[in-house]
């Protein structure tokens, strides 16, 4: 059992973990964009917090957790419906994609995770279709 499970484990490591070979040789070039798009990327993160910070002060019924870094928010929302559910809803009918909370290990339903890389007029609008169906 333990010598099938290593061969298992070492399946995933190489299919998931591994980098490719055309990946490793460009490590170097990647390594220097990152001076060009992490002021891009962490203007974009302040800015999209900022709005959904302002636009949340309409809507108590929907609180962010506290974060410590990252590009994701997380939101408390009423627990109406399950988080799948909700975020299916969010596509269909106002056009607006998030994770549902279980995507990222909560074990309840009641959590939205927006990734704040989004184009800032992009997150701000919808932001604000997520709060009219969810924030009421």
């Amino acid at each position: 059992l333990k010598a099938d499970a290593l061969n298992r484990l070492e399946v995933i490591a190489d299919t998931y973990l591994s980098m490719n070979a055309p990946v490793q040789h460009a490590a170097g070039v990647f390594l220097d964009q990152r001076k060009a798009i992490q002021p891009v990327l962490l203007e974009r993160t302040r800015t999209n917090l900022a709005e959904l910070d302002r636009q949340l002060l309409r809507h108590p019924a929907c609180v962010r957790l506290e974060m410590n870094g990252g590009w994701y928010a997380i939101l408390r929302v009423p627990n109406l419906e399950n988080d799948e559910e909700l975020a299916i809803r969010l596509l269909r009918d106002a056009q607006v994609s998030v994770h549902p909370g279980h995507f990222y290990d909560f074990d309840r339903d009641g959590y939205l995770v927006l990734s704040l890389i989004t184009e800032p007029e992009t997150f701000a609008e919808g932001v604000g279709r997520l709060l009219a169906l969810t924030g009421k």
